[in-house]
């Protein structure tokens, strides 16, 4: 009975697993010189965690069970609140901030599509600990050299929620919930509606509707002749500055909301090129969960990278490293294993499993493109050497096994 591989899922054949690794350590080499610590977190998580930080409403979207001792449990849509549980759980004594990353795959019940799977992997970053302007800053640098890495050019847009929140400070939470979602969605019809719907004041709406539109360097100075001197306006002036030492490239972007209620001052979103509309490939900003969760009131910042979405238009390719095959007979089979052996200490080398003949070896080498044959005969062995050809010039010479290791390894191999 043939079995396919569950809807919204991937198989990774040898090359497409290497160069998703390749990028992946290319990305991982940035984080790691930027001082952050690895995590791992469960691959399933009790159902209340997504629940308590996102609502009811996220059930539909996800992979969730009952387990054997009757608890509500799912499989991880996201990395956050379970890094934030986490740090509940086991961290709340340690020195701040926390600088922490994850590499993990994730899950969502959705109609898969382009670009989007029921499994997915996610590269996030979340510092914890600090309020300032120069985590929020570190942050965004830290997400645009990740991704200059993989050879991804993104568009930054970078906004902060504490100045809408500001304007929608006179209404009631869920109202203001429902607003900062219709402004993540870029909804201007619905949005329009819904503050006609709960007869906001005029002045509200004007000075929202303006803002949401301001973009550009000169954004800050603009929404200052809106809504005034307001604080956070200041901090956000700072992280401009900062981000400015840090020699990034940016665009401010009052529009951005991000959706989720829990996301406190500044935000932002990257875009890339060649993903059509859904084109965002990285997303984050401060926000406190960790109260939600029974810990203190600990300020937090981070971001997650789609790496799926990366993969889609990355042209790094990974490094093909050298092929060493070492050719035996009969006769010479267990000789044979010890010398690749020793060879394995400094390249990548195949050896017969199949119990072939002499020519099938050789035939399997150039198949395989191998780039170099070790040849150990009966001859060579009595010589206490081995042969080595090169395939692409087809010389070869007769040699030790220490020399074979020098001559492999000044390759590089």
């Amino acid at each position: 009975m043939k079995i396919n591989r569950p809807r919204g899922t991937r198989d990774f054949l040898p090359e497409v697993t290497a160069r998703r690794r390749h990028v992946e350590g290319k990305m991982r080499d940035v984080v790691k010189n930027w001082g952050y610590s690895e995590i791992i977190t469960p691959t399933f998580e009790s159902l209340d965690l997504f629940t308590l930080k996102s609502g009811e409403g996220i059930i539909g979207e996800l992979y969730n069970f009952t387990d054997k001792g009757d608890r509500e449990m799912t499989l991880r849509p996201e990395l956050t609140a379970p890094v934030m549980r986490m740090y509940v759980n086991e961290m709340q004594a340690t020195q701040k901030p926390l600088k922490l990353f994850y590499f993990e795959n994730c899950f969502r019940y959705e109609r898969p599509q382009k670009g989007r799977f029921r499994e997915f992997w996610q590269f996030g970053v979340e510092v914890i600990g600090s309020s300032r302007s120069d985590a929020d800053a570190e942050v965004i640098a830290l997400a645009t050299n990740m991704l200059d890495s993989a050879g991804i050019k993104g568009d930054l847009h970078v906004g902060h929620l504490g100045i809408i929140r500001h304007i929608l400070s006179v209404l009631e939470i869920e109202q203001q919930s429902q607003i900062m979602r219709l402004v993540d969605k870029k909804d201007d019809t619905g949005l329009d509606d819904y503050l006609e719907q709960i007869n906001a004041p005029a002045d509200l709406r004007r000075n929202l509707l303006e803002l949401i539109c301001l973009t550009g360097n000169d954004a800050v100075e603009k929404a200052r002749a809106v809504i005034g001197g307001i604080p956070e306006l200041d901090t956000f002036k700072e992280l401009l500055t900062l981000l400015d030492a840090y020699g990034i490239d940016y665009n401010v972007d009052f529009g951005i909301a991000r959706g989720l209620d829990y996301y406190t001052g500044m935000v932002f979103e990257i875009y890339a090129e060649g993903l059509g509309a859904q084109n965002q490939v990285c997303g984050g900003g401060s926000y406190n969960l960790i109260k939600l969760f029974g810990g203190g009131d600990v300020p937090s910042t981070g971001f997650g990278i789609g790496f799926d979405r990366i993969m889609e238009i990355c042209d790094i390719e990974a490094d093909e490293p050298k092929k060493v095959v070492v050719i035996s007979t009969d006769s010479t089979r267990l000789d044979a294993i010890k010398i690749a052996n020793e060879l394995r200490r400094v390249a990548p080398v195949h050896l017969d499993i199949m119990k072939r003949n002499f020519k099938k070896q050789m035939s399997h080498a150039n198949y395989i493109g191998a780039d170099y044959t070790v040849i150990v005969g009966e001859r060579e062995l009595e010589a206490g050497k081995v042969t080595l050809k090169d395939m692409e010039s087809g010389e070869q010479s007769l040699i030790s096994v220490d020399e074979v290791t020098r001559k492999i390894s000044l390759r590089s191999i």
